[in-house]
């Protein structure tokens, strides 16, 4: 299971950098997402990084705000959010994508319990 921490309560514009890391095992050769929920809405896809450190597309409500990296020395992978806006208040989860056996069916798992990222106005 995934561990999220560096949330917090900031002001619009200011920043922020989510870790995400495993309390046992590696995942330096998997790709891992950041998604997030915020109040009353659905889970949204946030960005995504393979095991060699490329990223994924990042959907329009966040490009050119947000990066992600990862640090497989550290087996961790990061969400550098730069000018936070209110509406990207939401409990930030990562996830790394995981093959079914039988089906191959990818899908995303080992979801951590979040950390949360309030933006105040």
């Amino acid at each position: 299971q995934f561990l999220e921490s560096g949330g917090g309560l900031v002001q619009a514009g200011d920043s922020l950098r989510l870790s995400c890391t495993t309390s046992g095992g590696t995942f330096s050769s998997d790709t891992v997402a950041w998604f997030r929920q915020g109040p009353g809405k659905g889970r949204e896809y946030v960005a995504a990084i393979s095991g060699g450190g490329i990223p994924s597309y990042y959907p329009d409500s966040v490009k050119s705000r947000f990066t992600i990296s990862r640090d497989n020395a550290k087996n961790t992978v990061y969400l550098q959010m730069n000018s936070l806006k209110p509406e990207d208040t939401a409990v930030y989860y990562c996830a790394v994508e995981l093959r079914e056996s039988d089906t191959g069916n990818y899908y995303w798992g080992n979801w951590g319990q979040g950390t949360q990222v309030t933006v105040s106005s």
